[in-house]
């Protein structure tokens, strides 16, 4: 497996050092920059030996800053950071990603998978331009990456198998956070969450072929649906922080999916 990832205020760096779990041995970290014909794209490259087996990991960070907020949502290129990662030769593409929850049976701290998205922001998102080519996004995410990681999921924090774990991802434009009445309206309109980037890369990887999975870090309560204070204001270093802090089941879906 020559697996992507990439992260954003969800996964700000991927530091593989003190996360390997045992049985992994990091052999080479670099740093490059991909010229691609929409742009650069820094990425960082890693291989890890298990088992006698070497395994190659590339790492993007959508805003192209460690820091995970440089480039603002609404403004990502999202093109140069697809093709650079099909450029990249990945077999598969992971994205996490920090959502603010609707779903009750999505608090702050649950992981899980986008499983369809909903785009009703009317900006396109392609690599065909100058051409009419349509694709297929009946099913947006790969289903056999989402089989996989599913079990993982569900394993590293110790949900019964009874447990939901498939969420409607609801594209919000930004960089303003939503409204309570948008919020209401998302909710009624299928949205289990609300975020301001994947369904841009999940289009774009399924232009290009690239198979794509969504993990889903449930960050905070939406607008509105904080328990005990409706009125709370969002704040995105707490929303990040906390997202960050969360991370052991999105590294055991890393480094599960590789071997």
């Amino acid at each position: 497996m020559r697996l992507g990832v990439i992260g954003g205020t969800g996964l700000v760096d991927m530091s593989l050092e003190d996360r390997l779990s045992e049985g992994f041995k990091l052999i080479r970290d670099d740093r490059l920059t991909a010229e691609t014909t929409h742009g650069p794209v820094p990425l960082r490259c890693f291989s890890i030996e298990s088992n006698g087996q070497s395994h190659e990991l590339v790492f993007l960070q959508r805003h192209h800053r460690n820091e995970g907020h440089g480039c603002p949502p609404h403004a990502i290129n999202h093109r140069a950071n697809i093709k650079a990662m099909q450029e990249a030769n990945v077999d598969a593409l992971v994205s996490v990603c920090s959502v603010g929850a609707i779903a009750s049976d999505f608090p702050p701290g649950k992981i899980a998978l986008a499983g369809q998205y909903i785009d009703f922001t009317g900006i396109s998102t392609t690599f065909h331009d100058e051409e009419a080519r349509f694709t297929s996004v009946t099913l947006p995410f790969d289903e056999g990456l989402n089989a996989s990681i599913e079990p993982i999921l569900a394993e590293a924090q110790g949900f019964n198998a009874g447990e939901r774990l498939r969420y409607t991802y609801w594209l919000t434009q930004g960089p303003q956070f939503e409204t309570v009445a948008e919020v209401d309206a998302i909710e009624r309109l299928g949205g289990d969450m609300v975020g301001m980037t994947m369904p841009r890369e999940a289009k774009l990887a399924k232009e290009v072929g690239l198979p794509y999975a969504a993990l889903c870090i449930s960050s905070n309560w939406a607008a509105g649906r904080e328990p005990g204070d409706a009125g709370k204001d969002l704040d995105h270093q707490e929303v990040s922080a906390q997202a960050n802090e969360r991370l052991k089941p999105v590294w055991a879906c890393i480094l599960g999916l590789l071997v």
